[in-house]
Formats: C-alpha cells, sequence, structure tokens
C-alpha cells in the first residue's frame, strides 16, 4: 500500500494536466557534526534534526580525521564536535590535538559520557571542552545546544559584519589571557575577602530567613551565563517557597510585557516576596551568597545578570546571543545605568548587556565597581 501510494503520487507529479509543477522541497541542513563513538540512537536524532553527521568510532581515528582534514580544507571541517566515549587519561593529549590547531581551534567540542564523576569532568575540562553531558540527554536539547554555540561562534568571529562593532580579540589570543587571568586573579581576592568579612552577616540573615517563613535559607537556581554555560546561581531566599510555580499566574503584571513572548520577567510589588525579602532586596543583601560563585569560577564580580533558562533561551535566536560573550557578574553596566528607572524596555536592557560584551575589560570592571555603590541606593525596579 505504501509503495503504491508513492508511485501514485509520482505519476500524479509528472501529469502536468492534474497537478503542473510541484517544487522542489528542499531540508536545509543544519550544519555538519562530526560524531566520536557509537553510531545509535543520538546520531540518528541528530540527521532527523537535518544534521549532516560524519560517525567514527574511535577516538584516536577521529581526531587524525579531523587534523587531515584542518590541514587539506577548512571546507570539510564540521560545525560541532561531539564525543560519545569515556575520556581517559590516555586520550587526553589526543583530543587537546584539536585545540591547538588553528582551524580547529574554535569548533565547538562537547563530550557525552555515561556517568560524570569529579575525574571525568576534570579530564572534559583539561581537553577543552565547550560542554559535557551524561548520555541520557535528549536529542531536543542537544539540538538546542549545538543551535546556540555554532550561533555564537559566528557572533564571535563575524561581530563588525552582523552587529556593527570591532572585533573583539580572540580568547586564546595572548594579551586577551592575560587580561582574562588578571579578571579571574582580582575575582578570586575579592570575593575570598569580602566572603572572610561579611560571615556574621551571612549567619545572622541566614537565622532571621528561618524564623521569618517557611522554606530553605538559600535560593539556588539553574542560570546561564557566558557562552551559556549552566550553573547553580544562589542567592539568599527572598520569596515564598513557592514562588517559582506562580510565575505563570502573575505574567499579567510584567513589567517589561504581559504577553507569552516577553523576554525578561520583573513584577513590581511582588506579591511572591517575603517581609524580610523586601529589606534584603532593598539593600542587595540577598546576593551576597553570589560571592561562592565568583569564588566557584561560575560568574565574576562584573559582568552581564546571569539569565534564568526560560529568560536565556529567548536570547539565543539572533544577534542579541552576543550577550554570552560577556562572564555573569554581581553586578553590571546594566545595574549602574539604569537600576530604579522603572521605564526601561526589553530592547534597552539588551543593549546593555551587549556594550558590555564589546567592552568589557579589567579596568572598565574597575569602573563599574565604583559606580555600583551609588547604584545600590536606588530602588529597584527593573
Amino acid at each position: 500500500m505504501k509503495d503504491g501510494y508513492v508511485l501514485d503520487f509520482q505519476s500524479l507529479k509528472h501529469d502536468s494536466s492534474l497537478m503542473g509543477e510541484t517544487p522542489k522541497v528542499e531540508h536545509k541542513k543544519k550544519g555538519n557534526v562530526f560524531f566520536i563513538g557509537e553510531y545509535g540512537d543520538l546520531c540518528l536524532d541528530l540527521k532527523l534534526e537535518s544534521y549532516d553527521v560524519h560517525n567514527v568510532k574511535d577516538i584516536s581515528e577521529g581526531v587524525e580525521i579531523l587534523l587531515h582534514n584542518a590541514n587539506s580544507s577548512t571546507d570539510k571541517l564540521p560545525d560541532v564536535i561531539i564525543i560519545s566515549q569515556k575520556i581517559t587519561p590516555d586520550s587526553v593529549e589526543t583530543i587537546k590535538s584539536l585545540k591547538k590547531s588553528k582551524s580547529l581551534i574554535e569548533i565547538p567540542v562537547i563530550i557525552i559520557a555515561e556517568k560524570f564523576d569529579e575525574e571525568e569532568r576534570d579530564l572534559a575540562i583539561k581537553v577543552g571542552a565547550e560542554d559535557y553531558y551524561t548520555d541520557n540527554i535528549s536529542a531536543k536539547y542537544l539540538t538546542l545546544r549545538i543551535e546556540f554555540l555554532t550561533r555564537l561562534k559566528t557572533l564571535s568571529n563575524n561581530q563588525e559584519q552582523e552587529v556593527g562593532i570591532k572585533p573583539k580579540p580572540s580568547l586564546h589570543n595572548g594579551d586577551s589571557f592575560k587580561m582574562w587571568s588578571l579578571k579571574r586573579a582580582f575575582d578570586i581576592a575579592i570575593s575570598a575577602s569580602l566572603l572572610l568579612m561579611v560571615s556574621p552577616i551571612l549567619l545572622i540573615i541566614a537565622i532571621a530567613i528561618k524564623i521569618d517563613s517557611k522554606g530553605p535559607i538559600f535560593y539556588i537556581s539553574k542560570r546561564a551565563g557566558k557562552g551559556y554555560q549552566i550553573f547553580n546561581f544562589y542567592k539568599f531566599r527572598s520569596m515564598r517557597q513557592d514562588a517559582d510555580q506562580v510565575v505563570n499566574d502573575l505574567k499579567h503584571l510584567n513589567q517589561y510585557s504581559n504577553g507569552d513572548d516577553a523576554l525578561f520577567f520583573k513584577v513590581k510589588n511582588d506579591p511572591r516576596i517575603t517581609k524580610l525579602g523586601s529589606f534584603l532586596r532593598k539593600t542587595s543583601l540577598d546576593e551576597l551568597p553570589q560571592l561562592f560563585n565568583v569564588l566557584k569560577g561560575d560568574m565574576s564580580l562584573v559582568g552581564n545578570r546571569p539569565l534564568p533558562l526560560y529568560e536565556a533561551e529567548k536570547l539565543t535566536q539572533d544577534q542579541w546571543a552576543l550577550r554570552f560573550l560577556a562572564p555573569a557578574g554581581i553586578t553590571g553596566l546594566w545595574q549602574i545605568t539604569k537600576r530604579g528607572k522603572e521605564e526601561m524596555s526589553e530592547a534597552e536592557r539588551v543593549a546593555l548587556d551587549m556594550e558590555y560584551a564589546q567592552k568589557n575589560s579589567f579596568w572598565y570592571d574597575l569602573k563599574i565597581m565604583l559606580k555600583t555603590p551609588a547604584a545600590l541606593l536606588q530602588s529597584e525596579d527593573v
């Protein structure tokens, strides 16, 4: 029956008296994936998502092919490299050779393993992988991640053409690396010192939260930071325990938009905020636990605010993804420029994030930090 249907359709398609000209349907390819590992459901799903998938089982063989193609023709290079094999100490140097090639250094590497303990996580970092996941990752999420990484690479390499700004030095450039090292050393020194200084305050706030309302002391949520890296974001809990579950009920109060397409979510006089939480927010004391994020390397003292995943996903569709080239931070250009101004638009807020992504440097961060105390004295309506 199925074959007969195809034959009948073909005959009708070529019969101009019945159907006329039928345009060819072309499925636009999303990109090329070089997959190292066993060909399985994930490869099949990627093909169904319109990716060209080149599959090689062995890590050594795969790296050899990639290096050969890099030396012969950049047209043969993939958009992303996925390694779905256990990373061992012996294979680390082999995989690291990919990042030593000028043609391959910017191609994202994603590691997928059966499980990730601390040792395997460290190995994934050593090989320079942009991402690492367990093998139960859904094809849908992986596809979204690939789309974002390739889009981010395009933005990073073609900023002047796409968004009208001069390109910044590569992250692998010597001067840029020195700047990053200085910024990181500063973050560690300041965050560690501040945590020691405010530790009695942290204890007092923790006790006060337990007395004030039911629920945990800390609010921990998944946030997207630099390069869309997802991490656990820490704050003192300032809302009631079910705050995240009632977001949909408050969409009509959103300061930015009351529709489902709003990029950000913020409610003036939010009814979810506790009495103590209102004080913590006005004084920004609820932000203190983020010093642990800075110490861990998830965030910087200065940067773009890390976004909840439901907000971040809406900013990966076009040139606004540029904001993710900058580190996530406790304070930033948006906070010192527009804090307390209710009339800020979504586009204006994203524009400030993008401006910081273009200008961020150690000295620029110091200027922002000097302006932050004055900004904290303003009310927070944005």
